[in-house]
């Protein structure tokens, strides 16, 4: 990654136990099409191409880290990665495809970060067996969100996942 980059890269060690965890969740080799928000440098999208995803499709707004990705994406020679320029909430609203995975690694201290749960659920990204990954920093707590399901941390390093959740049906009185 060029030293001029303004990404946060996930860190190996929170990214090797991340997709550790995940393989408890899916097999990445069965069909799967993920969405990775704020892809940063790409490494996450990366991981999720050389681990078998059907279709990778990564969202970066920053022009230099949008062409850093594309250079990396040429030189695999990924057919299945495609890259967005873009900004991830207006990605988020005009998105219409469901996607088995998603993941975002937002910049910690982005306004609005805490309402990305809440998009994606309402428009509908995440398949209804899917599965949705937040990272974030130590200050963000998501587990009275509805679709919450876990929190995993790695240091300073936290991955909030969420899932489809039906609505309880009140009984009948």
């Amino acid at each position: 990654m060029p030293h001029s980059f303004k990404a946060r890269p996930t860190t190996d060690f929170a990214k090797e136990n991340l997709f550790n965890v995940l393989s408890n969740y899916m097999d990445f080799q069965d069909g799967v099409t993920a969405l990775d928000l704020f892809a940063g440098t790409g490494s996450i999208s990366i991981e999720l191409v050389s681990r078998g995803c059907d279709k990778v499709i990564s969202i970066e707004q920053d022009r230099n880290h949008y062409a850093f990705i594309n250079k990396i994406m040429h030189e695999v020679k990924a057919e299945n990665w495609l890259t967005v320029k873009g900004d991830v909430f207006k990605y988020i609203k005009n998105g219409g495809k469901q996607f088995d995975f998603i993941f975002a690694d937002p910049p910690y201290d982005l306004p609005g970060l805490a309402s990305i749960p809440d998009l994606l659920f309402k428009n509908n990204l995440l398949k209804g067996d899917g599965l949705f990954v937040l990272e974030h920093g130590k200050t963000n707590h998501f587990e009275n969100h509805p679709n919450f399901i876990e929190r995993r941390a790695y240091g300073s390093v936290n991955f909030s996942f969420f899932q489809v959740r039906e609505k309880a049906e009140t009984p009948n009185e």
